[in-house]
């Protein structure tokens, strides 16, 4: 099924080229980045191939995380997504606030630290859940916004234990990042605590009918994360297709990743990757950098 996602058309976007861009982000991403290639006068066409849930299970394992006397030996809790604030937030919602326990002699602070735009998520009233004293809660987000980029912000770890809602990941092979990065707090002294908060699975056998109804017009894909790449690959394969079928049909097409994490996770899966961003705090970054390529190879083309 092919899912076209509607934005009001850009007033800036002229008479400039358009192209038709594929993108496979799960439904909370989608309508955000459909809009950012309409804005630029592009076509997007949406062909999700993961889905991102937040399960009753994960909420309750977290929620036995966030509650006394789990909490009170935690000392900071890394989001890696919007949707593990949101899971917290869902299981915060059962419990007596603020979930901290009283401060005392010694007291570090608490630390949450999330990447790019998801810190927004991470405002005044979700802070206030912890804790009533502002100060008490600091939060860290990296100047570049990957797994490695917060790591290092977070600084040595000197025996601490830090809570890491992560993804279940089903149907699918769970991607490297988040091993890795388990792995890169317990050498800078971390003890990581991994807690399921969210279900990331694979669409489906039909996930890529919307790629193969539109290979012959299609000038673009564009993957946020390592998951949905292998999603698509193991989506063309129901179908009969693979990835050097896709690009013997369309040779031109042009394959942008959101970030160097998901550039390194579909090269290790077998796509080339033509555009990866060097801002990727946000979906601007990608959806820029995608642009100025394709606006470029077709003044070349003149």
């Amino acid at each position: 099924m092919t899912v076209m996602i509607a934005a009001p058309p850009s007033s800036s976007a002229g008479a400039a080229e358009k192209f038709t861009v594929i993108f496979t982000t799960p439904p909370n991403y989608a309508s955000r980045l459909s809009n950012l290639f309409t804005q630029k006068g592009h076509k997007p066409i949406w062909c999700p191939t993961i889905t991102t849930d937040i399960t009753p299970c994960a909420v309750i394992s977290l929620t036995r995380h966030l509650s006394p006397p789990s909490i009170s030996l935690l000392s900071a809790i890394a989001f890696p997504s919007r949707t593990a604030i949101s899971a917290a937030s869902a299981a915060i919602t059962v419990l007596q606030k603020p979930i901290l326990p009283p401060s005392g002699d010694g007291d570090e602070g608490f630390v949450l630290a999330a990447l790019g735009r998801d810190a927004a998520m991470i405002d005044r009233d979700f802070v206030s859940q912890f804790s009533s004293d502002e100060d008490r809660v600091r939060v860290i987000v990296p100047s570049i916004a990957t797994p490695t980029g917060l790591v290092e912000s977070l600084g040595s770890g000197r025996g601490r234990r830090i809570l890491c809602p992560v993804p279940s990941v089903v149907e699918l092979t769970e991607p490297p990042v988040v091993p890795r990065f388990l792995r890169d707090l317990e050498i800078a002294g971390w003890v990581p605590i991994r807690v399921d908060a969210y279900e990331t699975r694979w669409v489906g056998p039909t996930c890529a009918e919307a790629m193969v109804a539109a290979v012959d017009d299609v000038d673009a894909v564009v993957f946020t994360s390592t998951a949905e790449v292998e999603g698509l690959l193991k989506g063309l394969r129901e179908m009969g297709w693979d990835w050097t079928a896709v690009k013997r049909r369309r040779p031109q097409l042009v394959t942008a990743a959101h970030g160097p994490v998901t550039e390194a996770g579909a090269e290790r899966l077998g796509v080339r990757i033509d555009v990866v961003n060097d801002k990727f705090g946000s979906f601007e970054g990608v959806v820029e950098a995608l642009d100025t390529r394709m606006r470029d190879s077709a003044i070349d083309e003149l």
